[in-house]
């Protein structure tokens, strides 16, 4: 029901009324005196019965209000609708290159720097050349599994003959908000559904043996010896090790503060909230970093940096050091990402709190830390349901065996 109140915080009048379906109100600078009351009760009349009537418009009674474009847009839909319809068709669609252009630089600022040169990069590589001359509305769902098809005659990397699901998922995703959007903007329905993923098999955490992280260790170059060991013992990200500061090791309290990463070759935030946290140092963790500490610190900022003190590149790393020591010492060639894994299961059989565990991880909740690693503990820990065999023959008695 319409009616006249006060805001508090100016001590003024305002209508309260519904149109349309929506809950209006609109302010005004009268103060709450009782002949002011009775004139806005006047106007609250008025326009409650040009709503009955159907001669209300929203811009003849409040100019000015934040409304007005809302409400005009609705009345010429509702009384109006051929000439609503008329000026929609007025407006000109732009081309896909057009909207990608301007879609991209408002989201921008929500963007951690290394999504930016992704989508950058994935726009002007794949969706420009295949839709760039397109009107965005004339995009059809069809056009767009078609172009998920050409991905896949795309060569891969490393000689693979094309790209895999999984990078192709990857590919088409963004589209699904571009298109979303434009829909919204442009008041067309979005192309972009029933467009399931295709089918990619799931990468497995594949963790390191505490004895071939021992192997690993004995047989690495002295000067990443003590990289790796951190890696493989506080179960950080490559971004994250690649990017510590000396101003985040905390030897008093014997943490690692996890608070910016390296991402492309920049200094960036860390990838989610969660991942902000503080990784306690075990005994080798500390012991490795005093040594590093009295050989590196004089380089500069980063706990292990090149010679000109800058962060050391990851893929120079990979492709120099670690690939080659796997392949010396005959163990599968895994990423060394893996060297998270393997912290996350040493950590579970020796049985530390899975709370505790994922806070270490930079990890919200547990759930991960179940799903992906627990499975790896009876190995490690030789229990395979022999515990409670044991319980349950000293419990229950003989008779129940």
């Amino acid at each position: 029901m319409a009616s006249v109140s006060i805001r508090k915080e100016t001590n003024t009048l305002y209508l309260d009324f519904r149109y349309m379906g929506k809950r209006c109100r609109e302010q005004t600078t009268l103060k709450p005196t009782l002949a002011n009351r009775k004139k806005l009760e006047r106007v609250l009349v008025q326009i409650e019965s040009e709503i009955v009537a159907g001669t209300f418009r929203y811009k003849a009674h409040f100019p000015n209000s934040k409304s007005v474009e809302y409400f005009t847009d609705l009345e010429l839909q509702t009384h109006l609708p051929d000439e609503w319809k008329s000026l929609q068709e007025q407006v000109e669609t732009p081309f896909f290159e057009e909207f990608v252009e301007g879609w991209i630089d408002r989201n921008k600022v929500s963007w951690r720097r290394s999504h930016i040169i992704n989508i950058e990069s994935i726009v002007s590589k794949h969706y420009l050349p295949f839709f760039g001359k397109m009107k965005i509305d004339d995009i059809t769902r069809n056009d767009i599994l078609q172009f998920r098809t050409s991905l896949a005659k795309v060569p891969g990397r490393n000689g693979k003959e094309s790209l895999a699901n999984t990078r192709i998922n990857k590919i088409v995703n963004p589209l699904k908000r571009i298109f979303e959007d434009a829909a919204d903007e442009y008041n067309f329905t979005t192309p972009y559904i029933r467009i399931k993923p295709l089918k990619s098999p799931k990468t497995d955490a594949f963790p390191f043996t505490i004895e071939e992280v021992n192997l690993i260790l004995d047989a690495v170059r002295p000067d990443y010896r003590d990289y790796f060991l951190i890696r493989f013992f506080t179960g950080m990200r490559t971004g994250e090790i690649d990017g510590l500061k000396w101003k985040y090791v905390d030897f008093e309290h014997r943490v690692i503060k996890i608070r910016e990463t390296i991402v492309a070759g920049e200094e960036d935030i860390t990838k989610t909230e969660s991942s902000i946290r503080d990784i306690h140092m075990s005994t080798p963790v500390y012991n490795a970093l005093l040594r590093k500490k009295k050989h590196s610190e004089h380089f500069g900022k980063f706990v292990f940096c090149n010679r000109n003190g800058e962060a050391i590149n990851h893929n120079n790393v990979t492709q120099r050091i670690w690939y080659p020591l796997l392949k010396r010492l005959n163990l599968e060639k895994r990423r060394p990402y893996q060297t998270r894994h393997t912290a996350a299961t040493l950590w579970l059989a020796s049985g530390e709190s899975p709370e505790w565990i994922a806070r270490q991880m930079g990890h919200s909740n547990t759930s991960m830390l179940f799903r992906v690693y627990s499975r790896y503990v009876p190995n490690l820990t030789r229990m395979d349901g022999s515990a409670i065999e044991k319980l349950l023959q000293k419990k229950l008695g003989v008779k129940y065996a």
